[in-house]
């Protein structure tokens, strides 16, 4: 039989052929590992910036605007508590809309160690709550719950492509501020109350140019980033209107802060200028920026105040009548001596000592959010009598003396991270990271004059300046995100899902609804004590606060101060001026009750438990008198008004060679105070006494002058009808207390003198 041909396929096993499916099975396992290794890129890769139809930036930068640019056109409600407001309820609409916008979100979002920074201060504020001042440390807690909404918002929204938008929003805030701050400076525009003037919408003027020092890098960045002749000008005009206005209010730290950027800032334009439009400038442009802008600070910081105010300043300090001559002669005064003697930093010298001891006395625990201005008077030198102020003016050292150890940590990893992204910064030259330089650049520019104006005010605790702070650290977080620099101490991914959206924006509403009733609450009580403190002093300055007429306004006074501090009891810089008002005009059971109220909330201020036992001595409570001096002498023994109280007191009680003997003691160490000089007189009149008594109206006119014709007059009666009669000593005493009157007053003077004595006149 004829053997069957084989067909190839037939053919045995050849080993120097390929199998048949080896060449179809090869492709497809690389295939599988490609798609796995993409899955896992995908997964690992940190998310993008949230994009189409997010509203944040847009809202961050309407923020920004009007933050600085609003200001009550009254005083019933504090300044920061309308920028407070803003900025909070801006910042969680915000949040609300992100939240409902992404409500059907799978995808990851993104998550940064600075995050952990603001939460821990947070958690460690609400756990104060429990063991330290509740109230203040639940302020202190919404506080650092808003910078850590603002820092997520930024670190989800803010591309490099939207930071310019905030940028504007923030350059344009602090031009409107600096507006202000030059109408007050150039023509005493009065719209907005001012303390130290020009404050523009923030009150103080350290307040505004802390703030307008902080935005500089920002617009800088639009200037350099814009090729448009028409903007150039605008925006150089704008930077030299901000700085001529931060001359003006003369703020030192603020002016420190400048002085760093004209070393800095050319070091950084002339590192990125490759990312930057102004290289590509031609000469017109380069010679309208410069131009404009050097004409801006030099013309308008040449124009003198109209300030009455300022005008009044500039006689007994010199600061200056222009901004350049204000901006020149403050720097030069850091590095003079008498400022740290009897300048405003010899004040802030004794808080910083003060908060230095605090420090020492509670490294771990600290004494709790917020309650830095509550055991302050702990911890003053011996002696003071007096808060010096409500805040250290300095944060560095407050956040260490509140937070302990959170807040060292806080310090120590937020200047590690800030060094680190400066390094990273300075080293990446690949093109993603020099495209993201500049940015990164003056964001660090901008927290570096935060920083330093940190050094000597509290601009954490300005709603400005605070969302300065956490949009410029979201700033470098974005940024840290899409350079891909991840891990434990930087960027990561934050899972997410529909469900945590939802949560989230139902957690937004009830902060909203939450936010509107504090503000309300906030308004309505501002109000209502600050109209009571008006109605005390327009009573006071009628010069005749008994009379029948006046009763309906005392009524209605007392009716806002009650209802106002059962709203909040702690407003601790308001509240005590009505009950001092009415501490004159011997209203003291009122007084009484309104400075209890106070020492509810801060029970270690010597002054208020001196003035409630004064109250109670006049109100013939003894016991309780003397109970708040014991409080008193416990916490500073030697303080003049302690010493004057225990006088008073031991007058009252029958006990008066010793209170004579306190009083002689209280004058050989030079430890007085106005009510101590009174008291000796009237214990000299009744042991006759006349060199003491004599000498206690010497010191009294002297140190207070506007009571020296009273003063005068009753030491010529010494001399006039004692014992130790002395004619030309009367004589000259009575012509010292009409020297001493002022015109108005001379004719009522004189019929005090005897009329023995007022032909010699």
């Amino acid at each position: 039989m004829a053997k069957k041909k084989r067909s190839p396929s037939s053919k045995p096993f050849d080993t120097t052929q390929a199998p048949s499916p080896a060449p179809a099975a090869a492709p497809a396992a690389q295939g599988v590992k490609a798609r796995i290794a993409a899955a896992t890129r995908s997964t690992l890769a940190l998310p993008a910036e949230i994009g189409k139809g997010d509203w944040t930036a847009i809202l961050l930068a309407l923020m920004m605007f009007f933050a600085p640019a609003m200001g009550v056109p009254h005083e019933e409600m504090l300044q920061d508590t309308l920028k407070s407001i803003i900025v909070s309820l801006i910042a969680l609409v915000a949040g609300l809309l992100l939240f409902w916008h992404q409500r059907n979100r799978r995808d990851a979002l993104r998550w940064h160690a600075l995050m952990w920074l603001p939460l821990a201060l947070m958690a460690y504020a609400l756990g104060s709550m429990v063991w330290s001042h509740t109230y203040l440390g639940g302020v202190e807690a919404i506080r650092w719950f808003i910078f850590s909404l603002l820092l997520w918002l930024g670190l989800n929204t803010l591309s490099r492509e939207r930071v310019p938008v905030l940028a504007w929003g923030i350059h344009w805030g602090a031009v409107v501020a600096s507006l202000w701050t030059a109408l007050q400076f150039w023509i005493d525009f009065r719209f907005f109350p001012q303390g130290p003037n020009p404050a523009s919408t923030f009150v103080n003027r350290n307040f505004v140019a802390e703030f307008v020092i902080c935005t500089i890098p920002f617009s800088v960045l639009l200037l350099a980033r814009s090729r448009d002749s028409a903007q150039l000008c605008l925006l150089a005009f704008t930077i030299g209107f901000n700085i001529v206005a931060i001359m003006m209010t003369g703020t030192r730290s603020a002016l420190s802060a400048m002085l760093v950027f004209v070393f800095v800032l050319p070091v950084i334009l002339y590192l990125y200028r490759s990312q930057l439009a102004f290289p590509r400038w031609d000469a017109a442009k380069r010679i309208l920026v410069f131009g404009v802008l050097l004409a801006t600070v030099l013309g308008l910081g040449m124009i003198k105040t109209g300030n009455a105010k300022i005008i009044d300043e500039n006689t007994t300090e010199h600061r200056g009548l222009t901004a350049l001559e204000r901006g020149f002669s403050r720097i030069l005064s850091v590095g003079q001596k008498e400022e740290y003697t009897v300048g405003s930093f010899s004040v802030r010298m004794v808080m910083w000592k003060a908060t230095a001891r605090i420090i020492k006395a509670h490294p771990l625990s600290g004494v709790g959010a917020g309650a830095w201005e509550v055991d302050i008077p702990l911890y003053q030198a011996e002696g003071s009598q007096l808060e010096t102020d409500y805040y250290v003016h300095n944060e560095i050292l407050q956040l260490l003396a509140e937070y302990g150890l959170v807040g060292w940590l806080f310090l120590l990893c937020l200047l590690a991270y800030l060094a680190n992204a400066a390094w990273r910064t300075w080293r990446n030259r690949t093109p993603e990271g020099q495209a993201e330089a500049p940015l990164r650049a003056l964001a660090l520019l901008s927290l570096l004059a935060f920083l330093i104006v940190s050094n000597a005010g509290f601009p954490w605790r300005m709603a400005s300046t605070g969302a300065i702070f956490a949009l410029a650290l979201a700033v470098l977080a974005a940024s840290d995100a899409r350079l891909g620099w991840r891990g434990p101490f930087a960027a990561g991914r934050l899972d997410w899902r529909p469900a945590y959206s939802q949560a989230m924006a139902v957690a937004m509403m009830l902060c909203l609804a939450l936010g509107a009733y504090i503000s309300q609450q906030a308004a309505e009580c501002e109000s209502k004590i600050v109209r009571a403190v008006k109605l005390a002093l327009s009573v006071s300055q009628s010069g005749d606060p008994g009379n029948p007429k006046w009763d309906k306004t005392r009524a209605e006074m007392l009716k806002l101060i009650k209802e106002g501090t059962d709203i909040n009891p702690h407003y601790r810089k308001i509240t005590p001026m009505v009950a001092d008002e009415l501490a004159k005009w011997g209203d003291w059971k009122n007084a009484v009750w309104i400075w209890e109220s106070v020492v509810g909330s801060r029970p270690y201020v010597v002054a208020i438990l001196s003035n409630i036992a004064r109250g109670y001595a006049q109100l013939g409570q003894n016991d309780k008198a003397l109970d708040y001096l014991h409080r008193a002498q416990k916490l500073q023994p030697n303080a003049p008004a302690v010493g004057s109280l225990e006088v008073i007191l031991l007058s009252r009680t029958g006990k008066e060679p010793e209170a004579l003997q306190k009083v002689k003691s209280h004058y050989a160490n030079n430890v007085y105070d106005f009510d101590m000089v009174n008291a000796g007189y009237v214990l000299g009149v009744r042991a006759k006494d006349w060199p003491l008594a004599v000498r206690s109206m010497e010191m009294r006119n002297k140190d207070w002058p506007a009571q020296a014709p009273d003063g005068w007059i009753k030491i010529g009666n010494i001399y006039a009808s004692t014992e130790i009669k002395d004619d030309a000593k009367a004589l000259e005493a009575y012509k010292a207390a009409l020297a001493a009157a002022a015109d108005k007053d001379k004719a009522s003077v004189r019929q005090q003198i005897p009329a023995a004595y007022q032909p010699r006149l």
